[in-house]
């Protein structure tokens, strides 16, 4: 069975429904999941076959940069070899910040399991099936 990491934040909500459903998807195809904000992420992916990391587009089209940035900057060195899924909501501009955080993860030799999911706002059925989606290819 592999175990996967689902780790957030969000501020509004819209992540957070994401994240479940990335939950969901990898539970469905029978893995061991950990969900987790970022605020209660203990910096340690080890023991995890797979994570999925979710957060909105902050500002102009950044990582939010008090908790998830910093978080995320320590686990780059972190991530070679490791299956990486991307997620999170956005109300304005065209992507970029998936993009700039899929280079990212590509740099560090992450694996990307698929390209990130974005959903605009509150996430419809189609985002909400596009994160179940996810889950299971990190399963």
């Amino acid at each position: 069975m592999s175990k996967v990491a689902v780790i957030y934040w969000s501020g509004t909500g819209n992540t957070e429904k994401m994240a479940n459903a990335v939950v969901e998807g990898a539970k469905g195809k029978g893995a061991e999941v950990d969900c987790m904000t970022f605020d209660n992420f203990n910096g340690s992916i080890e023991g995890y076959d797979a994570v999925a990391f979710g957060c909105p587009a902050m500002g102009a089209e950044v990582l939010e940069e008090s908790v998830v940035e910093p978080a995320f900057t320590a686990l780059e060195a972190k991530l070679g070899g490791v299956k990486v899924g991307l997620f999170g909501s956005y109300g304005w501009g065209d992507g970029q910040w998936m993009r700039d955080w899929q280079d990212r993860v590509s740099a560090a030799n992450g694996v990307l399991v698929q390209d990130g999911v974005m959903a605009n706002n509150e996430p419809d059925d189609a985002a909400l099936a596009e994160c179940k989606a996810l889950g299971e290819n990190l399963a």
